[in-house]
């Protein structure tokens, strides 16, 4: 079986931050702003817009590795 290598290159948080934003948005449903505000008080600043790039560009990815 081929693994897909997903490139984080090039963005500003380490790979575990943009997967576990990918991860909530998608598993509970929650909205950009939520998801937002959850990871404002765990202490990481990032902006709606950008976790919503993130999901267009890695939600893919990442749901077909899990395949």
């Amino acid at each position: 079986m081929q693994t897909l290598k997903i490139s984080h290159k090039r963005h500003r948080f380490p790979p575990q931050i943009i997967a576990h934003v990918v991860w909530l948005y998608v598993r509970f449903n929650l909205s950009l702003r939520e998801v937002e505000e959850m990871m404002l008080a765990r202490g990481v600043d990032v902006s709606y817009e950008t976790i919503r790039r993130w999901i267009v560009k890695f939600g893919p990815l990442i749901a077909h590795v899990l395949r």
